[in-house]
């Protein structure tokens, strides 16, 4: 068991580091994808549950200078008060330290919830700054980190604060656990074949989970705007195509260490090309390495759907990290539809699969495949960090 999940919180004030850094509407501030605050309930549920009151800490967008409305959780507190349901009440400081977060934390009673101010409305909180974190430590009894998609960042709220708690006082929230979890089944006990999906815009991205992945998986599919700077090293015509051509040599040695290592690299066969980077732009289709002068891949074509869903219907372990295409616009979708619903399809026969990164839980989401999965990571940068093979210090500050 969990030293969470046996832990008694009767009595007790929870200080929680979630994620609460959700996508809002720019006009109406309203939440647009509610994903990470859900995933952090359960967690909040078993202290209440226990008995015990919560105090959640959090950071939202990227405030440059101090406070400014757009960034203020407080935009949160109805749609939080709607996920905890059964009348929970939820309390609001309007600082994350300071003389009404002390006197607020001090009055609560069990069973209450209170959401501090944005952290990052203080420059102390990316430098990591040790008064900082031990004032934020002063408001509860027991830290529980429950924010994966923040756990690379060695901020105050995420490592530093560790240390003003002893070892019993200190652990993960669930939701965090499951990541952790989910992360190594994929990186340190993947069944074989174990399939590694990449996509997104840029190889320099991307390097170092190829690198790290050349050591694991059997197959690496590669996707996106990066695989035409793998078409072009390979001596491809990609026309108009996204290309980082101060790359093209690091393309060409992953290749040749995954041919060494006997990893298979699929690229596109075939690609959706376009005359412009437009939702009504003109479009055909053509072999991804001779797209002609004036035309841009922006999106996997049937073929090389069909190649990447073969490929993945034969394996037992799959990371998703990455689209396959421009799939906000619709005429350039299809490519990653087809591969979360060859995902979903493998799942069903038995694979493990995680989907991480932004823009494929997006897509997940979005064309309505979340539950046919095994595991959605709310980390991006944080998953990508593991699958690199670095340490997350908010992992390793929580076993200093």
């Amino acid at each position: 068991m969990s030293k969470f999940s046996t832990y008694n919180f009767a009595g007790t004030k929870a200080l929680i580091r979630v994620d609460f850094n959700v996508p809002l509407d720019k006009q109406t501030q309203a939440i647009t994808d509610d994903t990470r605050m859900t995933a952090a309930i359960p967690t909040i549920k078993k202290i209440l549950n226990d008995g015990g009151s919560v105090i959640l800490m959090s950071h939202l967008g990227r405030p440059k200078d101090g406070p400014e409305e757009k960034s203020s959780l407080k935009h949160l507190i109805p749609h939080l008060a709607k996920l905890l349901g059964d009348g929970t009440p939820v309390l609001f400081a309007n600082d994350c330290i300071g003389e009404q977060a002390v006197l607020t934390a001090g009055m609560m009673r069990a069973g209450e919830v209170l959401l501090l101010e944005n952290l990052r409305f203080y420059k102390e909180e990316e430098k990591g700054d040790e008064d900082f974190a031990k004032k934020l430590a002063q408001l509860a009894d027991v830290y529980i980190n429950d924010a994966f998609g923040t756990a690379h960042r060695e901020h105050a709220s995420t490592a530093v604060i560790a240390k003003f708690f002893p070892a019993d006082k200190k652990m993960f929230g669930l939701l965090m656990e499951s990541e952790v979890a989910a992360a190594e089944k994929v990186l340190l006990k993947a069944d074989k074949p174990f399939t590694a999906i990449i996509g997104g815009a840029k190889v320099s991205d991307k390097i170092l989970i190829l690198e790290n992945l050349l050591e694991r998986a059997t197959d690496i599919i590669i996707g996106g705007g990066m695989a035409y700077t793998f078409m072009k090293a390979m001596g491809g015509n990609i026309g108009n195509s996204l290309c980082e051509d101060d790359r093209l040599e690091t393309a060409k040695m992953i290749l040749e260490k995954a041919e060494a290592k006997g990893v298979n690299i699929h690229l596109p066969s075939d690609s959706i090309i376009a005359d412009r980077f437009a939702a009504d732009a003109n479009t055909s289709v053509a072999p991804s390495n001779h797209i002609p002068d004036g035309w841009m891949g922006l999106d996997i074509g049937i073929n090389a759907c069909n190649q990447f869903s073969n490929v993945l219907h034969h394996s037992k372990t799959i990371l998703w990290n990455g689209p396959m295409g421009v799939f906000e616009m619709e005429k350039f979708q299809h490519g990653t539809k087809t591969i979360a619903q060859a995902v979903a399809t493998a799942t069903n026969a038995g694979a493990f699969s995680l989907v991480g990164g932004g823009d494929s839980v997006a897509a997940v989401n979005d064309f309505g495949f979340a539950d046919k999965v095994s595991y959605i990571s709310t980390g991006g940068g944080a998953m990508l960090e593991f699958f690199e093979g670095k340490e997350l210090p908010g992992i390793a500050a929580m076993n200093k």
